[in-house]
Parts: C-alpha cells; structure tokens; sequence
C-alpha cells in the first residue's frame, strides 16, 4: 500500500490570522514546501483560483494539487443551497483531479472568534441531527458521483468536534461520507486518534498529522483562550515535535490499505516556528513513522 505525504501551505500562511505570514509570497511557500521533500500541497488562500493558472505555479515547484478547504452551513442551509454555495469550489477540486474535499460543518462555529473560548462552541441540538445528517448523506452521495468524495473534517470551534459526534455522524451516514483523520483537532477535542482510527479505518480518506504540545493545551483549557489564541500560543506543531503517537494512529489505516494523502499541517506563527525548519522536521518524522507500519512513500 502507497502513500504520499503532502503539506499545508497554513504554516507559511495563516487563512485564519492572515497577519501571520502575510508577507510571505506563494513563490516562497510552494519552493520551501517541495525543498522539505512534499509531493503536493493543499490550497490556501494566496492560491490562483483558476486551474489553468493553479497547475502551472503547481509545476514550477513540482507540486501536485492535493484537495481544500470548505466551510459548509448544512446545519441550515437546504442541500440545493450547500450546492450552489460550494459550486465554484467543488469544480475547481474537480479540475485539478482532487480525490476529496475537505468539509467541516461550520454554521455557528466559534473558530474564527478570537474573543470567544473554543469551549463556548455550538452544540447540535437533538432534533437537529436527523435532518443534519440526511442533507450531509445525500450531499455524499452528489459528490461521490462526480468524483470528489467529502472528507468530513471535525474541528475544534465547530459542532462536530469529539469522538461521540464523529461516531453519531458516521453511523448516520452512507459510506460516501469519509473522515478526515486529524490528530491535532481529535486530541484537543479530547479524543484519542488511534481509537477513532481504529474504529473508523474504512471510511477514513484524508489525513491530516499535526502535533500537540500538550503544556500549551493545558493552558489553553485553564485559560479557556479561544481556538485563534491557542494557534498563537503554540499549541500545534508538526508531527515529532509534540506528545502525539502517530505510529498508533496510522498503524489502522495502513492496515486496511489506506491509499490517500498524509498532510503536514500545523499552524504556527512563522515568525516563531520557521516554515521550512518546521516542514522538514514534520516530514521527516512522519515518513519515517508511515515506513515503519507498513506504508510505501510515493
């Protein structure tokens, strides 16, 4: 079984917090992102939007176009409206040959609101799940058809964050519906990543592997600091500089013959945490971790 490992362009430049590399040129983070050894790369938001113009700036770098980026509002938008919003989106990973989306529900999340704690995220009610996870099953299964699957993505500040929900949406969902496997979000959230990926192999079809520095988090929790606030604290980092097993958590998926792409992202402040120090050591380490369970690195 084949992987290939990608990055983030976040570590170069914030989408969040575009004061954190915001000086710093796309030339610039697609160069140092293929010297660090990356096959390919996620969309960011200095990216081009057209493809024509998208695959040439990829190949000057020898890149590749991995997947990007969607906020989704199904929690209330109806599935015609998720459609059209994500349209443009959609043809754009569509034309550049992406496998997956990366999509998180992110109606009401707190993420971006950096006065607001994470811990004061929304919460799905009750009656809200039924109708939630139709629109999200249907929207699976229009995607899984024209060739781009959802790669569903928990993340801290939104309404699925934790392994209970995780489980709730996958149970209730078609198995068009991947996950994207994040083990900085997932342990943050308080979930183990080697249990959900131990639990959800099969349905996993993206990863993302960000570290944890786990006296940030502390902090972050006692000090109840909003998601933004933890970003710029440092409480991720790139795989083998923090506490995390990553052997535990991608030894399942190379069980079930995983075949996706491995993404280094891990937002930092670049003027503290050098892009390129940083994505060298996050790919050398998790390399050498997906060798070791069973993974060819292509």
């Amino acid at each position: 079984m084949s992987v290939r490992i990608g990055a983030n362009p976040i570590a170069w430049s914030n989408d969040d917090l575009p004061e954190l590399g915001g000086e710093t040129a796309l030339e610039t983070c697609l160069a140092e992102a293929h010297q660090a050894g990356f096959a390919g790369i996620e969309k960011g938001n200095k990216f081009p939007t057209d493809p024509k113009a998208l695959k040439e700036v990829l190949e000057r770098h020898g890149l590749v176009f991995v997947s990007g980026w969607y906020g989704a509002e199904l929690r209330t938008r109806s599935l015609e409206a998720e459609i059209a919003a994500m349209q443009s989106h959609f043809d754009l990973l569509h034309a550049m040959g992406s496998a997956v989306m990366v999509f998180a529900e992110t109606a009401g999340t707190v993420q971006g609101r950096r006065n607001v704690p994470v811990t004061d995220r929304p919460r799905m009610r009750e009656a809200e799940w039924p109708g939630f996870l139709d629109r999200l099953g249907r929207l699976g299964e229009w995607m899984a058809v024209r060739g781009v699957r959802i790669a569903f993505h928990p993340h801290m500040g939104t309404v699925i964050e934790n392994a209970e929900e995780i489980d709730r949406l996958l149970e209730g969902t078609p198995p068009s519906v991947g996950l994207l496997l994040d083990t900085g979000h997932l342990f943050f959230a308080g979930a183990d990543p080697a249990g959900i990926a131990v639990r959800w192999a099969a349905r996993i079809n993206h990863v993302h592997a960000k570290d944890i520095r786990a006296e940030v988090l502390a902090r972050v929790r006692s000090e109840r600091l909003s998601f933004l606030d933890a970003v710029v604290s440092g409480v991720f980092t790139v795989p083998g500089d923090g506490t995390l097993d990553f052997s535990t958590a991608l030894a399942p998926l190379a069980k079930v013959g995983y075949a996706g792409w491995l993404i280094v992202e891990a937002e930092q402040d670049p003027a503290k945490a050098h892009p390129l120090t940083y994505a060298r050591k996050g790919y050398a380490h998790l390399r050498a971790v997906a060798e070791q369970v069973g993974f060819r690195i292509t």
